[in-house]
């Protein structure tokens, strides 16, 4: 298994986590605490609970499927031969990568390298 982008089609790749999501809600909520203490404090919880699951969910390609981790253990998993399309939504600053499976709609924060995402995808799940 390697931990980042590798050209090989048939090696397993690891996404880094990234924090840019989550530290920027918990950043951003600390001004609206002063102002709009509610929306303050729910902005800084939603922070919380992402830079957790970016500490804790890994996005695995692997040669036939995407896979999804909780720690050590597969939670899901989703063969390219159902995907249908894939987008990453506002590529300058992405913060959302949308899949559709033939019987299923996915979102998902992008909680992990965001370039490393779009070149395996690119390699393993050409868009339609």
């Amino acid at each position: 298994m390697t931990s980042s982008f590798a050209p090989n089609a048939t090696s397993t790749v690891e996404l880094k986590p990234s924090y840019n999501i989550p530290v920027v809600l918990l950043v951003a909520s600390i001004p609206l605490l002063l102002v709009q203490p509610l929306l303050g404090g729910i902005i800084g919880l939603l922070g919380l609970f992402l830079m957790f699951q970016a500490g804790i969910i890994r996005l695995q390609f692997t040669a036939t499927d995407l896979d999804l981790y909780r720690g050590e253990k597969l939670i899901r998993r989703f063969p390219y031969q159902e995907w249908q399309n894939w987008r990453i939504f506002w590529p300058g600053i992405p913060i959302l990568f949308y899949f559709k499976e033939i019987n299923s709609i996915h979102f998902l924060p992008i909680l992990f390298d965001p370039n490393t995402l779009k070149a395996c995808l690119e390699q393993r799940c050409p868009r339609i």
